[in-house]
């Protein structure tokens, strides 16, 4: 089964993710008690989403007593590789150089941003020179 990139979930859908990111796991009234003071949301509308959730891939849950407890079954770092890939392909034609010159030109990135990409790219290139594999790769 394929797995939808976490930007074709609903809104709610990612809320609950990002919940059970943060908690790393919890039952249906913890998920419900880290939305309630920003949504009135019934017990149920949580439940189903996690239950949809999970018939999608996205989560797994155990059994506690009587008392189911969901987890994620993806990373925010796996969630967040696979819709950048989805973007590149389908909006840059394949091309992660495209998408970075396009952010470069677009955005208005602050001195300290720019920094950091000096870095980021000087750290590739150590780790190719000394034979590391990259972390995210």
């Amino acid at each position: 089964m394929s797995i939808r990139p976490i930007d074709q979930l609903g809104q709610l859908q990612r809320q609950v993710l990002e919940i059970l990111w943060t908690l790393e796991e919890g039952t249906v009234r913890q998920v419900l008690e880290h939305i309630a003071p920003k949504k009135d949301l019934a017990y149920t509308t949580i439940l189903t989403t996690l239950q949809t959730l999970e018939k999608n891939g996205w989560c797994k849950h155990r059994k506690q007593g009587k008392t189911y407890v969901y987890r994620p079954a993806r990373s925010r770092q796996q969630a967040s590789t696979k819709s950048l890939k989805t973007l590149i392909k389908g909006v840059f034609n394949n091309d992660p150089l495209a998408m970075v010159q396009h952010l470069m030109d677009d955005e208005q990135l602050s001195d300290d941003q720019l920094e950091s990409l000096r870095n980021m790219i000087e750290t590739k290139r150590k780790e190719r020179k000394d034979g590391c594999p990259s972390q995210s790769s």
